[in-house]
């Protein structure tokens, strides 16, 4: 029981040592995550588009 206190002890003598990330910076990565993610689809949506017809032109 005595290593579980001990853990419980260091992971918060840990926290507290750790640098949060400000609100700016959180919106600023979510911001990034949205637009990559929004391009990724669009050209995955158009290599899908220009593949599938490619492959009709093929099967005619």
């Amino acid at each position: 029981m005595a290593k579980v206190i001990q853990f419980f002890k260091e992971s918060k003598a840990e926290l507290k040592k750790v640098v949060w990330p400000t609100k700016e910076d959180v919106l600023s990565s979510i911001k990034v995550v949205i637009i990559s993610t929004i391009i990724v689809a669009v050209v995955l949506g158009l290599l899908d588009l220009g593949f599938t017809e490619l492959f009709r032109l093929i099967m005619k």
